[in-house]
């Protein structure tokens, strides 16, 4: 069994309160549980962020008017060049204009970020984010 530690913590009543009811809303059993979360999520982010050779596993999501001249082409394109870092696709229909990809990646920081921004910064993309992890 892994040595658990205690430890103590003051905090303001009302940022408290907030923080019980984000956790209750999200289906904590208790405090504990959210605060390691918080914790790991923060140890990763500061990983990727500090170590660009971290081998990451991730998503870009992508939302674009597919009327937009050879704009899927290009994110094609784009995707093509990196194929040793696409693990796979999804293209989604959202209305008669739009459509929303995500596409999973995987390699270290640096590359994925650079993909990333590549899909991201294309001429076209509405709305774009790159969420990563370690692997």
């Amino acid at each position: 069994m892994t040595d658990l530690a205690r430890f103590g913590v003051s905090i303001d009543q009302s940022l408290l309160e907030r923080f019980d009811q984000l956790i209750t809303d999200k289906g904590y059993v208790n405090r504990s549980e959210a605060i390691r979360d918080l914790i790991r999520n923060a140890l990763v982010e500061d990983q990727i962020s500090r170590d660009e050779t971290t081998a990451t596993v991730g998503t870009v999501t992508l939302v674009y008017d597919h009327h937009t001249r050879d704009l899927a082409d290009k994110l094609t394109e784009h995707q093509h060049s990196h194929h040793d870092a696409i693990i796979s696709a999804l293209h989604v229909h959202l209305d008669a204009h739009h459509c929303l990809e995500v596409v999973v990646v995987k390699g270290t920081a640096a590359e994925v970020k650079r993909l990333a921004d590549e899909l991201l910064g294309t001429k076209g993309v509405k709305h774009g984010k790159l969420v990563l992890t370690t692997a």
